[in-house]
């Protein structure tokens, strides 16, 4: 069964910040890719400028690491949305956050 994790996935674009979500990523055998939505990010391997995986289809670089428990997930600390996947909301918010009186919260900031 592949290994799933709950994660931040920051879209960068053409700039420092960008859309983010908290979803359930899939990753590849070797952990050099990973799959969520439909898409497939592969890593950069150290060469991204302020992102660490790239998207194969669109080249678009995104910013993808494992949810902190204070949830300042973006690298700068940005107060913009974070939106979190309705399946894995209850999770996030119970097991990673330790504060499941929120777990009805689909949006941070």
């Amino acid at each position: 069964m592949p290994r799933q994790r709950i994660m931040f996935i920051e879209c960068k674009g053409d700039s420092l910040t960008g859309e983010a979500r908290v979803g359930l990523v899939t990753f590849s055998k070797s952990g050099k890719s990973i799959h969520y939505q439909g898409k497939t990010f592969e890593t950069l391997d150290g060469t991204g400028f302020k992102a660490n995986y790239f998207d194969i289809e669109t080249g678009e670089h995104y910013w993808i690491s494992g949810c902190k428990k204070n949830g300042e997930d973006r690298l700068y600390g940005e107060r913009l949305p974070i939106f979190i996947d309705d399946d894995i909301r209850e999770t996030y918010w119970v097991e990673i956050r330790k504060t499941p009186e929120l777990k009805h919260i689909s949006r941070i900031h």
